[in-house]
């Protein structure tokens, strides 16, 4: 699987939207309204504090986004947090464990210590496989974290990597 990764850029914004889109409106995995706005998507995924990035197949197809940001600020800053949308025509062909991996290797170069996940939704077991793969680790539990809109109240688990050294 060969794929490109670059920096988002206004330009961008149409593609990633479609991306995200049906990954927020199924309200499976990210905690936003089922009806949230394109607007309040973007100010959601786009922060002037990290990376938004694209990932592009060889056809020049938008495959995945990412983004990169300081899970918390000051003295909590070297750890960041990050957030995954594959496009549903490029699911289950490994690219979420390898956009994973890529965006490991940018945090480190920007200078972050650790990779933290707040909310990886339990029942979302295709993601839960692919962050393990990608050597993030379960922390910890939230019972009943997250409202699915099949599933009702599910789990969400807190995953983490350490980023301090480079592999």
């Amino acid at each position: 699987m060969t794929f490109t990764v670059s920096e988002q850029t206004d330009a961008d914004w149409p593609e990633v939207w479609r991306v995200l889109e049906p990954a927020f409106r199924a309200g499976e995995s990210y905690p936003l309204p089922l009806n949230v706005s394109e607007e309040d998507a973007k100010l959601y995924w786009i922060k002037r504090d990290g990376l938004n990035a694209v990932a592009r197949d060889q056809s020049g197809a938008v495959v995945g986004v990412y983004y990169l940001r300081p899970d918390q600020g000051g003295p909590g800053s070297h750890i960041c947090n990050a957030g995954y949308v594959i496009a549903e025509s490029a699911r289950g062909k490994g690219y979420a464990v390898e956009l994973c991996k890529q965006s490991q290797d940018q945090a480190r170069a920007m200078g972050f210590r650790g990779m933290k996940f707040n909310l990886v939704v339990s029942n979302n077991t295709a993601a839960v496989t692919a962050w393990k793969r990608a050597g993030m680790d379960i922390l910890g539990t939230v019972p009943g974290a997250f409202r699915h809109p099949v599933d009702g109240f599910v789990d969400a688990y807190i995953m983490y990597r350490a980023l301090e050294a480079a592999e």
